[in-house]
């Protein structure tokens, strides 16, 4: 028989692992209760024998046949009623008599059992402190969490106003047409893609998209694509693609691209640019003024000794900053931005007249004289209205000088009045919602941004009902021209930059397909001619008009467009990509007209139209279409 009340106990009672300290005889065993994990190593469980605390030492004194059972405490039930001392965890031992141990022992046992037991009275006190302790700092706690949740409240309504308070162009999205009675479709290009950064500044700040801050066009320029190079006298290329319509297979898309011409930078001519800032008021925000004097330097940076800045403000009047300076003089001209500060109303109005003065008394001929308007748009002094600013900058783009708009902040973004600006002064818009948006805009498409090799450029597509039952514009809402307007060289149009892509999606119902989208008119005299015909094969023939920079009169271009649909598999992925861009946006406007809104779907044709994509704008896409249900 086994002695050792140590040895006995292995094997007998879970939790307990007991091995010699040593490998010599007679030394003592080791014995450890497993699942304590914080235990001081060093120090041995507390031993109960009978009821009495007791050390190892006296456990080991018993002999193992007299052990009648073995009970492991640990954690919280140990510490309870034991106090500190059990720490480590505590075996409790019951003899069959209750006399195992020596009447010294006994004497011993009952000793420790009062001090026991006076421990556990002032363990008790201690866990009822402790206890109260906890739970005045839950109750502070929850208060704190209560007044962190009150204030994340406020915070959200105050956002939610200040949302309420920003201004958009309501608009009703394009309905189908027949070309039968409808044959042509006429607009302005855009190359504008605020649109885009501002639904993203929405969608990653977790808030609602309003409905009308999403121009599709814009979302869909605001990627660029693999268009070839113009090879003749004109300054872009036209491509076209036709495949079927993902959000609805029954229908077909036309994909129409133009390229600009990309012009080296060293070859570029020389740029009178006049930065127009807004320092009111509404622009005391880190989102406004800093970044914006932060985001003007990155165009500062590349500009040449011929270059040249001049810097106007306004606020509750307008002023000269810095006058017209050569862009060799970098030091001066990002001082001056630096000393910005905001204060005052908004006199958009007398900022504008000053701006343009400033740029025709440095007009440079045959060179790039340009207006840099950076603003959240509040122009709440003088001419204040959109009407007002559109017939004030309809007066000014007739000196020559382009425009363009960069929006910053939130709240009190007014949106509405940048866009008029941009569409009726020969110039472009941007909305700039971080740094990287900035250096997207003002360096990676510099050229492309503030350098036009074409201005007023129209597009009028010719539909033939041969093979459309029916036709509608995707975007381009507020970029239509009356038919008439295209030949007008007098009407205003959109501009195109080096380097720059624009991109134009037509969903198309083909003949004999059910149409739910138009209501069928018996014709006396239809335009549909019989099969085998001179023009059979043609889709479509889609017309350009445009001028030369410093030109008043327009050249046309003409291509015909082929009736030749490709499966949406076989699509180039330039396609796909625009189709989704597209039918996100769409669905962030909740079109009528597009019976699947399905986000999965998007994402998917997303990525089989990533392809290359260096800079991760279309990666960045696709992550914030999934954060859309």
């Amino acid at each position: 028989m086994n002695n050792d009340p140590a040895q006995a106990l292995q094997g007998r009672t879970a939790g307990l692992t007991i091995k010699p300290a040593n490998g010599q005889p007679g030394a003592n065993s080791a014995i450890a209760i497993r699942g304590i994990n914080t235990l001081n190593p060093n120090q041995e469980p507390l031993y109960v024998i009978d009821g009495v605390p007791m050390d190892s030492a006296s456990a080991r004194s018993l002999n193992s046949s007299e052990i009648k059972s073995i009970t492991v405490l640990k954690d919280a039930s140990a510490t309870a009623i034991y106090g500190s001392r059990a720490a480590n965890g505590v075996i409790i031992m019951n003899t069959k008599d209750g006399k195992g141990l020596s009447a010294k022992e006994r004497r011993k046992m009952r000793r420790e059992q009062r001090k026991a037991s006076k421990e556990a009275s002032a363990s008790q006190k201690d866990f009822e402190k402790a206890q109260e302790e906890q739970r005045r700092a839950d109750e502070a706690e929850e208060r704190e969490r209560q007044n962190a949740f009150e204030a994340e409240q406020k915070r959200r309504m105050t956002e939610k106003i200040k949302v309420d308070r920003e201004e958009y162009e309501s608009f009703e999205e394009n309905k189908f047409e027949n070309p039968a009675t409808a044959p042509l479709s006429t607009f302005s290009i855009d190359v504008d893609n605020a649109s885009y950064t501002n639904i993203r500044r929405f969608i990653n700040n977790g808030e609602t998209v309003p409905k009308d801050a999403v121009r599709v066009e814009e979302m869909i320029n605001f990627f660029k694509y693999s268009y070839p190079q113009p090879t003749g006298k004109n300054p872009f290329s036209i491509n076209t693609e036709y495949s079927d319509c993902p959000w609805n297979p029954q229908h077909r898309l036309l994909k129409i691209g133009l390229q600009g011409k990309d012009i080296p930078q060293a070859e570029l001519p020389a740029s009178n640019f006049v930065f127009l800032i807004d320092v009111s008021g509404s622009m005391d925000a880190q989102n406004k003024l800093p970044l914006l004097k932060e985001s003007m330097k990155i165009l500062v940076k590349q500009m040449r000794a011929k270059d040249r800045i001049a810097i106007v403000v306004y606020a509750g009047a307008a002023g000269m900053v810095l006058p017209s300076t050569s862009g060799s003089d970098k030091p001066a001209i990002i001082a001056a931005l630096d000393k910005l500060s905001a204060g005052g109303s908004t006199a958009g109005g007398a900022g504008i007249e000053l701006a343009y003065k400033t740029a025709q008394e440095h007009f440079i001929k045959g060179g790039n004289n340009r207006v840099i308007l950076a603003t959240d748009g509040d122009f709440n002094v003088g001419a204040s209205s959109d009407k007002d600013m559109q017939t004030l900058i309809e007066e000014k783009r007739k000196s020559g000088v382009f425009l363009t708009c960069l929006g910053y902040g939130m709240g009190n973004y007014k949106d509405s009045k940048l866009e008029t600006l941009s569409d009726k002064g020969n110039g472009n818009y941007a909305y700039i919602d971080n740094m990287d948006e900035a250096d997207r805009f003002l360096d990676k498409e510099f050229r492309g941004s503030m350098y036009a090799i074409a201005k007023d450029v129209k597009i009028q597509i010719e539909f033939n009902p041969n093979h459309v039952q029916a036709y509608r514009l995707i975007g381009y809402e507020n970029r239509k021209l009356r038919n008439e307007d295209f030949t007008n060289d007098a009407i205003d149009a959109g501009e195109l930059g080096s380097g720059h892509t624009v991109t134009a999606l037509y969903e198309i119902i083909p003949p004999g397909v059910k149409d739910d989208f138009t209501t069928a008119t018996d014709l006396k005299y239809s335009t549909v001619q019989p099969t085998g015909t001179k023009y059979s094969s043609e889709l479509a023939t889609v017309k350009f008009r445009y001028k030369k920079p410093d030109g008043d009169t327009s050249t046309e271009m003409v291509q015909i467009i082929p009736d030749t649909a490709q499966p949406l598999m076989n699509a180039t992925g330039d396609f796909k990509f625009a189709a989704a861009v597209a039918w996100f946006g769409l669905k962030l406007r909740d079109s009528n007209l597009v019976p699947n809104k399905d986000i999965e779907a998007i994402k998917k044709l997303a990525k089989e139209g990533r392809l290359s994509d260096p800079e991760g704008y279309r990666a960045e896409f696709i992550r914030l279409a999934g954060r859309i249900e």
